[in-house]
């Protein structure tokens, strides 16, 4: 789950296809390649300083940069991915992508959590999810807000 937040690039796609124009697009994508598909760190919705701290933290797993390219790379992500841009996260058909970034779940969970609902069908309550393989409560709880059945 290392550099979980931090950038993506999808299969057979480049990061400037699925990347909006604008300053810092260049910077995002270089930086992130590195390590992710784009579209993983890009599933995330954050305000600039939720941003800054999901930088802090690649920083700390080894992430080599400027810091004028990675305070580049907080805005152009603050900008196109707002915190305010997030829709409710549905349960019964979010994919693994979703699931991890949105529940902060390894993917080993969200693999679990997938295959259960793949053999019970839909989840109806919180009781039920919070029950279900590969899911962590307390962070149920945390986000419960922002979950939809």
């Amino acid at each position: 789950m290392r550099y979980l937040f931090f950038c993506l690039a999808l299969a057979g796609s480049t990061a400037a296809q699925i990347l909006p124009d604008g300053e810092g697009m260049k910077e995002t994508e270089k930086n992130c390649k590195t390590c992710h598909e784009i579209e993983r760190s890009i599933s995330l919705r954050q305000d600039i300083n939720g941003w800054n701290n999901t930088i802090a933290k690649m920083v700390g797993f080894g992430m080599r940069s400027p810091e004028k390219e990675l305070a580049l790379v907080a805005d152009y992500l603050a900008k196109h991915y707002p915190a305010d841009a997030m829709p409710p996260l549905n349960v019964n058909t979010a994919g693994a992508i979703e699931l991890e970034s949105r529940l902060s779940m390894k993917r080993s969970e969200s693999a679990l959590f997938l295959a259960h609902r793949e053999k019970v069908g839909k989840i109806k309550t919180f009781a039920e999810l919070k029950k279900s393989p590969g899911i962590n409560p307390d962070k149920v709880d945390a986000k419960k807000s922002e979950i939809i059945f």
